[in-house]
């Protein structure tokens, strides 16, 4: 059995894939691993080097394949596990490594474990979820907590006179994670989809798993009351040890997805030389940058905090721990449409991926984030499918605010916006299905904006992304350089990477308006440095700096 010899994460490049929305290869309607199997050239061609899926196991969809009915199967939405199977030794031929996502905070109310579960304290399953007895007689629920998704943690059982805890969805009960046998449970997980061959996991709300005991009331919040009790619980650490000496047994790669995470807290789980229990961490600090705590209270786009977290991430972690850098995934919204500009779609599509991918971690690129596809613009929340969109607008509307405010809150922070279908071209239904409906909406604006179109624009966001991800593979100062960031206006995010003798350039405008960079003549002469990247044709310099136009980037290697 393959035991872990290197840390080859760091070299990879990683394509999200939520597999509803990527590409239907029967017909109905729903992307699925037919669709996947037709496309891995494609996403080998953009210089990426593993694919993580976003849940493929059966799921009634109380939030879309994140409720699991059985951890050891593909839905047939999706296809079979034999075609899994071949999906894996194909991508496996291509040189990409395959990434599955572990849910263990919770499972779907429909997995065999809750429906044995909820019979009663006496069955054998009980204690593998969260049951309690109410307040008052059994008349409130056992304490103050509120759902991630809105409203009460607690769903009552009256069969058996008991409260069940949910911290997403009511579909979506807690596992115990004190019980050790649920413990042996997720090894066993674990172990089977290493032994079929894949390569690493991302980790779902991991943090997540470990409550306080007693679950006493949390601080009142308008959402996720109780949370300071679970985000960090008191045996987090010990449980995730466990784990990864299972993975440590493989050569097996891990992502862990933090909630509320900071890079001191990062640490405690990441650091290199102290045992790790993840290789790296997502966090949500940056998504941040243009709302209050959830895409739904909506703020202006802030790029001086954005600059300010990265700075943090970056500069803390470097040479103890491992950034993962992402802009998108399936619980955001399109970044262009966020920190962006749709009228510079282009320019700020590329702008965008220069920031982040030149940082020091492993990037990963959402589908359909290469061709700059956009936020949808939906007039009604039935249109909306995600459980967070319809829970949210019905909180807003409890609090009487008006329809055109909320639904303008809705089209902006909704998750429904990175998953309408991936837009393959300028066919009917962007050449995602052949059936006459597809399960979510596309876009409109697909006739403009497709991978086909992309293709044969030479000047495109997608050939960008190709350019980029070949100069992070053949040059080790983006993978390994440190970081400094260079004081400048708020809109312009500049900073400077150096590796064994070498100087990296990152400048990167917020506006469109003109900005004036210039850079101290003390750093390197400009002229003498080789502009690797820019999103615009003509990149003269003048007193070592230059005027920006709108969304520009442009990237200098001095060797």
């Amino acid at each position: 059995m393959a035991k872990r010899t290197s840390q080859w994460y760091k070299d990879l490049s990683v394509y999200q894939i939520w597999p509803r929305s990527f590409c239907d290869g029967n017909g109905d309607g729903i992307g699925d691993l037919e669709g996947v199997l037709s496309k891995l050239d494609y996403i080998k061609s953009l210089g990426v080097d593993a694919i993580w899926f976003s849940p493929l196991y059966p799921s009634p969809n109380a939030d879309y394949g994140y409720d699991i009915a059985d951890y050891t199967d593909i839905s047939s939405d999706y296809g079979t596990l034999e075609l899994f199977k071949k999906v894996l030794d194909e991508a496996h031929k291509r040189g990409l490594k395959i990434i599955m996502d572990l849910v263990i905070n919770h499972t779907s109310d429909h997995h065999k474990w809750f429906l044995e579960s909820k019979k009663g304290p006496d069955n054998p399953y009980h204690d593998y979820y969260i049951w309690r007895k109410g307040r008052n007689g059994g008349k409130k629920p056992p304490n103050n907590w509120l759902s991630t998704f809105q409203g009460g943690a607690w769903e009552y059982v009256p069969e058996i006179d008991e409260y069940y805890l949910h911290v997403f969805a009511k579909g979506q009960p807690d596992l115990n994670m004190d019980n050790p046998k649920v413990r042996e449970e997720v090894k066993k997980i674990i172990r089977f989809w290493l032994d079929l061959g894949v390569d690493g996991f991302r980790e779902d709300v991991i943090t997540f798993i470990s409550k306080k005991e007693g679950l006493p009331n949390g601080f009142p919040l308008p959402t996720a009351t109780g949370i300071e009790h679970y985000m960090n619980g008191p045996h987090l650490r010990e449980y995730l040890e466990e784990f990864r000496a299972v993975q440590m047994e493989y050569d097996c790669f891990t992502v862990g997805e933090a909630p509320m995470m900071t890079p001191k807290r990062a640490l405690k789980f990441i650091k290199e030389d102290e045992n790790p229990v993840l290789d790296m961490m997502f966090h949500f600090q940056h998504m941040n940058a243009d709302n209050i705590m959830t895409n739904f209270i909506r703020t202006p786009f802030r790029p001086g905090y954005l600059k300010k977290v990265y700075n943090n991430w970056q500069t803390k972690l470097y040479g103890k721990a491992w950034n993962a850098l992402y802009v998108e995934n399936h619980d955001q919204p399109r970044i262009i449409s966020r920190y962006g500009s749709e009228k510079y779609r282009v320019k700020s599509g590329k702008m965008l991926a220069a920031m982040y991918i030149c940082q020091s971690g492993t990037p990963f690129i959402y589908q359909g984030q290469e061709i700059g596809m956009t936020n949808i613009h939906l007039d009604s929340i039935d249109r909306f499918p995600d459980v967070s969109s319809v829970n949210t607008y019905a909180l807003m509307k409890s609090l009487h605010l008006p329809e055109k405010f909320i639904m303008s809150l809705i089209n902006y922070g909704a998750r429904d916006n990175g998953r309408t279908p991936v837009q393959w071209s300028g066919a009917k239904n962007a050449g995602f299905t052949t059936a006459d409906k597809p399960w979510f909406e596309v876009n409109p604006n697909y006739p403009e904006i497709n991978v086909e179109a992309a293709e044969a624009d030479p000047n495109s966001i997608l050939h960008f992304y190709r350019k980029l991800l070949r100069f992070r593979k053949e040059n080790e100062i983006v993978r390994y350089g440190d970081f400094r960031m260079l004081k400048t206006d708020r809109k312009l995010f500049a900073y400077i990477r150096r590796y064994q003798g070498q100087k990296l350039l990152v400048v990167c405008s917020f506006a469109e308006q003109e900005m004036n960079f210039r850079l101290p003549e003390s750093e390197f002469d400009m002229n003498s440095a080789e502009l690797v990247l820019s999103n615009y044709d003509f990149n003269q310099v003048i007193h070592n700096g230059f005027f920006t136009r709108p969304y520009e980037t442009r990237v200098y290697l001095l060797k």
